[in-house]
């Protein structure tokens, strides 16, 4: 049975990075995207806080206030690093070339690993520690042609985005009975505020913003929502390093939707983001025949 609830926390989490993907479609067909960095960040964390109190509506009815009342320091403290994700990778790769950005979020299993190990004690798998390392190596080999010029402060924003992320799946594990689910919705809301800050608390910048895109920013929303529901239902069953390995799919995924004409896009993918992207699928598929072995742990 515990076999069993493990293996299905796999599927949802795969399903998850792959909702995620679906950002990239989204930001590809917003006008000048760039320039509209924050108020789409607002926008998206708007809808991300009103999509989870509708389902903890739909799941628990008008008490679903109550878990506001139990949120607790890690989970203001998970809402706060994942609102800094969500800020840091849209601001990262606005100003660094993805090449950059990539390359940092392929460090976030790493720094998951590492928070998980020495905060909660949590051990490796060999199967683990080793889809990790040729994910990482599938992530170098999609950017390998890429260029890696950008800013300092790209790079440093990415690496902060992978930190957050990273941070914010290892406190959903912390309290096992922090409600996970309200800690996104102030996700949603810290974002949202942290927005309204760099826009220096005004809605004037929001009038030149074409309609088309506040749109997209609620349904870019969405997709980040729906898989932040699946991500939080496997946090139960998965270690910290496990849970940012499966959420990789997103780069997998988000490469192949552009590329696919249906999405009206068709950016063609060089051969090497191919390749890459291959072989981080073939680590997660391994990882996921891992987990239904025997757990053997690398680190005691």
């Amino acid at each position: 049975m515990k076999s069993n609830a493990y293996f299905f926390a796999f599927i949802i989490v795969f399903l998850a990075g792959l909702s995620w993907s679906f950002g990239a479609v989204v930001v590809r067909h917003m006008e000048n995207a760039n320039f509209y960095v924050f108020q789409y960040l607002f926008y998206r964390g708007i809808s991300i806080a009103i999509i989870l109190i509708t389902y903890l509506i739909i799941r628990e009815g008008l008490s679903f206030y109550k878990n506001f009342l139990k949120i607790g320091f890690s989970g203001v403290l998970g809402g706060i690093f994942l609102a800094i994700a969500f800020t840091g990778f849209i601001y990262s790769i606005t100003i660094t070339s993805a090449a950059v950005t990539l390359f940092m979020l392929a460090a976030m299993p790493f720094i998951a690993a590492i928070f998980g190990y020495f905060f909660l004690n949590e051990v490796l798998r060999r199967s683990t520690l080793v889809s990790m390392v040729i994910a990482f190596i599938g992530v170098c080999i999609m950017i390998i042609n890429d260029s890696i010029s950008g800013t300092i402060l790209g790079a440093l924003l990415g690496f902060l985005s992978a930190t957050g992320f990273a941070l914010y799946t290892v406190t959903i594990r912390w309290k096992p009975e922090t409600p996970k689910f309200t800690t996104v919705v102030l996700a949603g809301l810290f974002c949202t505020f942290f927005s309204f800050i760099f826009l220096g608390f005004s809605f004037e910048p929001f009038e030149t913003m074409p309609l088309k895109n506040s749109y997209l920013s609620i349904l870019h929303g969405l997709f980040v929502a729906t898989g932040l529901i699946l991500y939080s239902l496997g946090a139960k069953y998965l270690p910290s390093a496990e849970l940012a390995l499966l959420s990789l799919m997103e780069v997998v995924g988000g490469v192949l939707w552009v590329w696919l004409p249906i999405f009206g896009i068709n950016e063609v993918p060089s051969f090497t983001v191919i390749i890459g992207g291959a072989i981080i699928t073939i680590a997660v598929i391994y990882h996921g025949y891992g987990s239904t072995r025997k757990r053997e742990p690398i680190l005691p």
